[in-house]
């Protein structure tokens, strides 16, 4: 077994002058920075007083889950012999608050357009979407599902639903 170790620095920026001396005395952006990476603009969802021309936790989480899942799916219709030509999802995530403000996220939905070079591909193209759940590093990090609805496109050709 191989440990990666992966190592961020996040600086709040929010200090407006008196710190959090309450709720609304402070602003909940913040700077998320990865040595040799370009920063990202953080702060929290609009809904929770944050800057929504910013990234929020749950964004980043949505995106992980959704990239994680196109590199591995990428990988296993390689070994597969389906070529892939495009990919493009449009990954959902909902999130439940609850009456003391705590959350979780209940399920993340993928819904990727998938252009394959031969539609006699789809069938396995499909099932490689269950396969990437269970290898892909952010899902086997989830406690909750993660659905695909996934949408393919044959090149030079029209839509087919899976």
């Amino acid at each position: 077994m191989k440990n990666h170790h992966y190592q961020t620095k996040v600086t709040w920026t929010g200090n407006t002058g008196e710190g959090t001396k309450d709720y609304k005395a402070y602003e909940r952006c913040h700077d998320i920075n990865i040595d040799g990476k370009h920063p990202i603009l953080g702060s929290s969802d609009p809904s929770f007083r944050g800057d929504k021309s910013k990234y929020c936790p749950e964004d980043l989480l949505v995106a992980s889950v959704s990239s994680c899942h196109m590199l591995w799916y990428l990988h296993l219709c390689t070994t597969a012999g389906i070529v892939v030509t495009a990919y493009e999802d449009q990954a959902e995530g909902v999130m439940m608050e609850n009456t003391n403000g705590s959350g979780c996220f209940t399920l993340i939905l993928l819904r990727p357009v998938i252009t394959l070079t031969d539609e006699s591909m789809i069938d396995k193209a499909n099932e490689l979407h269950k396969e990437a759940n269970k290898v892909c590093f952010i899902a086997n990090s989830c406690n909750f599902p993660i659905l695909h609805e996934p949408l393919y496109k044959i090149a030079a050709a029209g839509n087919v639903e899976a």
